[in-house]
């Protein structure tokens, strides 16, 4: 099972007696090499979260919506372009209800968020 596991990207090609190993490039890979501005471009719904391996996507939408408002806080007060924090932005808004973030930004503006931003 580990074996498979660590070889999950990768594919063996046997070649008379000796094993090689050939690496696929891999959607994650690919990402990867993108910019920012890139990701940002070509993004179509949240990708798939290690953190979250579940169906229930109600802790995902929390946490970005929690990430987008610290790194937005975190930026500003440093004088800083909020623009990397577009990302958060995006997945929390395609993963949230938006009854939800309402609530949320009611909460916000009105200093009773239950959240540590």
């Amino acid at each position: 099972m580990l074996f498979v596991h660590l070889f999950s990207q990768h594919a063996l090609r046997v070649s008379g007696s000796r094993l090689r190993l050939r690496r696929i490039l891999s959607l994650q890979d690919l990402q990867l090499k993108m910019s920012h501005e890139e990701k940002l471009k070509n993004y179509r719904t949240a990708p798939f979260d290690a953190r979250f391996p579940n169906t229930n996507q109600t802790r995902n939408c929390y946490q970005n919506y929690l990430d987008y408002h610290r790194c937005n806080k975190a930026l500003t007060a440093k004088n800083k372009d909020p623009a990397p924090c577009e990302w958060y932005h995006r997945v929390y808004k395609s993963l949230c209800p938006i009854a939800w973030v309402q609530k949320w930004d009611d909460q916000l503006e009105a200093g009773t968020f239950a959240g540590k931003i």
